[in-house]
């Protein structure tokens, strides 16, 4: 019986014009990093709210990563100072409803700073790993080597004469 390697799935909220632009420079220069996580660009990690990354968690993320400008180079003044603040009392909250706050984790990475991002998601990476699934994930919803599916079970019936029928709300093509 061939057992199962647990690989995480990482959400990461990446700064435009810092991280995400370190993120496309290790690309440029081959730096290779897991391909767990997913990378999200956002104009500035300030406008991050606490949902945000509590939804992440939710729809079935292992962890979360906040990769702003560095600090006192943000870009908004200080939109990484906000998404710091939010960072840490996400990571107290999870905490207190005994989730692991290893889970959510913030670096403050410049768009030179190819090599350190690219440790960093190995870090987080093993981090995770060594932590197991996430406990808000609905194992129902996710299999090895796929992306988050629809939660709705695609149900079909079969007609008199035998044609599969699909049911309303159903994506799958006949």
């Amino acid at each position: 019986m061939k057992t199962e390697v647990f690989e995480p799935r990482i959400v990461a909220f990446c700064c435009h014009y810092c991280a995400y632009s370190s993120a496309d420079l290790a690309g440029v220069m081959r730096i290779q990093y897991p391909p767990n996580v997913r990378i999200i660009r956002t104009p500035c990690t300030g406008r991050l709210e606490t949902e945000y990354f509590m939804k992440a968690l939710e729809n079935g993320a292992d962890g979360v990563l906040v990769a702003g400008c560095l600090e006192g180079g943000c870009h908004f003044v200080e939109g990484n100072l906000c998404a710091k603040r939010r960072v840490n009392y996400t990571r107290d909250l999870l905490e207190e409803i005994g989730i692991e706050k290893e889970r959510l984790r913030m670096v403050n990475i410049s768009a030179a700073m190819a090599r350190p991002l690219a440790d960093t998601i190995t870090d987080m990476v093993e981090t995770i790993r060594k932590l197991g699934p996430n406990p808000l994930r609905k194992s129902e919803l996710r299999t090895p080597n796929s992306e988050l599916r629809n939660p709705r079970p695609e149900t079909t019936a079969k007609s008199e004469n035998g044609k599969n029928l699909q049911a309303v709300g159903s994506h799958t093509a006949q």
